[in-house]
């Protein structure tokens, strides 16, 4: 969730037309807190490498789903799970004819009955679910990526957030089974993105 990220995005044309659909629906809806155009491309690279299931947490009104489906390769199913029931509809609808894309209404937990998968995008929001909830070795492919969006770019080593050590985020940036690294998206904006390490 981005604050103000619906707002992030301009007229313009050449956003893939899902992408397009889904900043109407936000718009329409008073949603906020869409995926931000700089992390929406960077979920478009990554969705074209993940060669059978991709998965999001904290659909919304479908932004982040869009760039997603949009790069995915032919036969790629694409999964979301969106705990306001309001919402899950809304995107359902944006994403109606699309057969390869689901927006289930639940916890984020639902992802578990689907996958492994070959790209995962946690929904941070502050939290990134680095309470050891969200276990790679179950949700991931071997060489599967995860990415954990919205955090404020660190600029400490360790990193704080209110003075304190960022645990959601040394969770993912530290875990056993992640070669992990943090990406600038932006000045105010960054993800982490891990890949799964193989067995054994």
């Amino acid at each position: 969730m981005s604050f103000d990220g619906t707002n992030a995005y301009q007229a313009d044309d050449s956003l893939p037309p899902l992408v397009q659909r889904a900043v109407a629906a936000a718009r329409a809806h008073g949603f906020p807190f869409s995926c931000r155009p700089e992390q929406g491309r960077l979920l478009t690279v990554l969705a074209a490498g993940a060669a059978r299931g991709i998965a999001e947490t904290g659909t919304g009104c479908g932004v982040g789903l869009a760039w997603l489906a949009s790069g995915a390769s032919p036969g790629t199913r694409v999964l979301s799970v969106e705990r306001d029931a309001e919402r899950a509809r809304i995107a359902a609808d944006v994403f109606r004819g699309c057969g390869h894309v689901e927006v289930l209404h639940g916890d984020w937990r639902r992802i578990e009955e689907y996958g492994p998968y070959d790209l995962l995008v946690l929904d941070g929001g502050g939290q990134g679910k680095g309470d050891g909830a969200a276990d790679p070795a179950r949700l991931l492919t071997a060489g599967g990526t995860v990415v954990i969006d919205d955090f404020t770019p660190a600029t400490t080593w360790p990193p704080l957030f209110n003075g304190a050590p960022d645990r959601p985020r040394m969770h993912w940036l530290e875990h056993p089974e992640l070669r992990a690294t943090e990406l600038r998206l932006a000045a105010d904006l960054s993800v982490i993105v891990g890949t799964r390490l193989p067995s054994g």
